[in-house]
């Protein structure tokens, strides 16, 4: 059994696994301050005690750069703050004495698709996610893409589409994240007005081009062959799946295949699948004994 805690945009959410089967779950809404991180141990323990079973490994998702050597997040956006630097196979060692694994959020939502979700089977494949920013992570020949210092795959966000455009949060100029998330809505517009009516046809274009040039940029660095849209925008469907598909179609490298496109019809479950997967087909669960530093 694995103890999954996916730390999200909105909300945290906890989920004791079978291997791809949820035994139990529950969510709280995230406060963006060091309390948390005990409420979210509170809340597992809670569930463990309903659904009467034990867990094995503790399974962490985090929305920000994780240091591969290390396993410590380096770096998220402001709400997440007091996680940078933390140990948190310490923190699952205190809690729940437990072995864990820690890993970024798209990357690991990634690994749940191409193992036991939309995805399945796939060994070269890119998971964009979209929605209050835009998450991304990308495999190639069936390894997840970390890179030297855990930046890459998950930074497709921050590729530049408008070398004129706004500054983003991140310091680079014009990032489709700048250009084309929750925070790039008017004051009093929301997402779903946006994409669910016809009160804003320009934003919404403008939106979709933004989000197929960031594809199309994706597709063009890992060549892969599937493309795994997510993201609670796309509850609606063709509207949104369809326009990047076709934008990426048009503005292809000629001699390039195009790749597949899945959009997961359970994507609030990718996450965990992908930290339970995590748990069973890599060695961090017996390399990282989970105890602090000064216990060594």
């Amino acid at each position: 059994m694995e103890l999954c805690i996916d730390f999200g945009g909105t909300e945290i959410k906890i989920a004791l696994t079978d291997g791809s089967h949820v035994v139990g779950s529950r969510s709280i809404p995230v406060e963006g301050t060091p309390t948390d991180l005990d409420k979210a141990a509170a809340h597992a323990r809670a569930l463990l005690d309903q659904t009467g079973r034990a867990a094995d490994a503790v399974g962490i998702a985090v929305p920000g750069v994780v240091d591969p050597r290390s396993d410590r997040m380096l770096h998220a956006n402001a709400k997440y703050d007091f996680l940078e630097d933390i140990d948190l196979h310490a923190w699952a060692h205190t809690e729940f004495d437990l072995p864990s694994v820690v890993e970024n959020d798209a990357r690991a939502a990634l690994i749940g698709e191409t193992s036991s979700g939309s995805a399945a089977g796939e060994r070269d494949a890119v998971l964009v996610t979209l929605g209050t920013g835009i998450g991304t992570a990308a495999m190639i020949d069936g390894s997840p893409l970390r890179g030297r210092t855990g930046h890459a795959g998950i930074l497709g966000g921050h590729l530049t589409v408008d070398i004129d455009g706004p500054t983003c949060p991140c310091g680079n100029i014009g990032c489709g994240e700048a250009l084309a998330s929750t925070r790039a809505l008017p004051e009093h517009v929301s997402m779903t007005q946006v994409f669910t009516t016809d009160a804003h046809p320009d934003l919404r274009d403008r939106f979709l081009h933004v989000w197929g040039a960031v594809v199309t940029s994706l597709v063009h660095s890992y060549d892969p062959a599937v493309v795994i849209l997510s993201g609670g925008i796309l509850r609606a469907g063709d509207a949104v799946s369809a326009p990047i598909e076709d934008f990426v179609r048009e503005h292809l490298w000629p001699s390039l295949t195009p790749p597949h496109f899945v959009v997961p019809p359970e994507p609030e479950l990718s996450v965990v699948r992908g930290l339970s997967t995590l748990i069973h087909t890599t060695h961090t669960a017996t390399t990282h004994t989970a105890i602090p530093q000064e216990e060594q």
